[in-house]
């Protein structure tokens, strides 16, 4: 299985547990898709303040309507897309807006290009193996690549501050990330 479908499928079950009053759910689902649709608040709205209320407002109704949720209709950030547009929308026909938001007539056009909830998930869990896998290296392994490619410093740099010659420098470097890959190839 994917690293996206495993987000799916994670974003899915959580999604069904709020519907059942799971709070740790909505809380997981919250920290996987807000971001994703604060921006299409925002871009609606124009408003930062205006697109934080909307965000709540989605929230809430996720909340209170999780069990109307069907997954075999559409994939939870779709749903809660389309929860977030609505509620931008009905801000907007209120005519309390702010300045900054786009006429209603444009609100159904604008175009979400920020990173989807799933991949945002694939991005962290990556990340988290990434650094996983630098704690199995050597301890001078792992401190050579950490300075190298976390700090900047270069190969002859390194080879000086631990008093070794740069080709043992380079060669630690270069297994350790051979390993890295081989550890990073095993999670995938």
């Amino acid at each position: 299985m994917s690293e996206a479908q495993s987000a799916r499928d994670a974003l899915k079950a959580a999604m069904l547990r709020i519907a059942k009053g799971d709070t740790d759910a909505l809380e997981q689902v919250y920290r996987a898709t807000h971001m994703k649709l604060f921006g299409i608040c925002l871009r609606i709205l124009g408003d930062r303040k205006e697109a934080e209320d909307a965000l709540q407002d989605v929230y809430v109704t996720l909340w209170r309507r999780a069990d109307r949720y069907d997954a075999e209709r559409a994939s939870p950030i779709t749903w809660l897309a389309t929860f977030a547009r609505n509620r931008a929308i009905d801000r907007l026909r209120t005519g309390k807006v702010r300045r900054g938001a786009v006429p209603l007539e444009e609100a159904g056009r604008i175009e979400d290009d920020t990173p989807s909830a799933d991949q945002r998930m694939i991005d962290a869990e990556r990340s988290a193996r990434i650094h996983s896998c630098i704690e199995e290296l050597e301890n001078r392994q792992r401190d050579a690549i950490r300075s190298a490619y976390f700090e900047g410093r270069t190969y002859a740099e390194l080879a000086t501050k631990v008093d070794v010659p740069l080709g043992t420098m380079k060669s630690w470097i270069r297994r350790g990330l051979m390993k890295l890959r081989t550890c990073m190839e095993r999670g995938e």
